[in-house]
């Protein structure tokens, strides 16, 4: 791994993806923004496999944005009671 490459000079991709790692923040938060929009149409009307490898790719992403940002700042209006 040899950490993120400049925008736009992303490293192939093969059929899980180009490494979380290897992807700069912004690209990071452009391929998190697709997968969340595409996530109902891919639960609702996606084959199995298609629906395992949504679901493999977003924790993917996911776990590399809380590894990159762990103090994330949270909003405190998005506080529930009790939690």
């Amino acid at each position: 791994m040899t950490g993120p490459v400049a925008h736009g000079q992303l490293p192939p991709i093969d059929d899980a993806g180009i490494d979380p790692t290897e992807l700069t923040d912004e690209d990071l938060i452009r391929e998190m923004a697709s997968l969340h929009r595409t996530r109902l149409d891919t639960l609702r009307h996606g084959p199995d496999a298609a629906l395992a490898n949504h679901l493999r790719r977003t924790a993917e992403l996911e776990t590399e944005y809380l590894t990159r940002h762990p103090g994330r700042e949270v909003d405190p209006s998005r506080l529930r009671e009790g939690f």
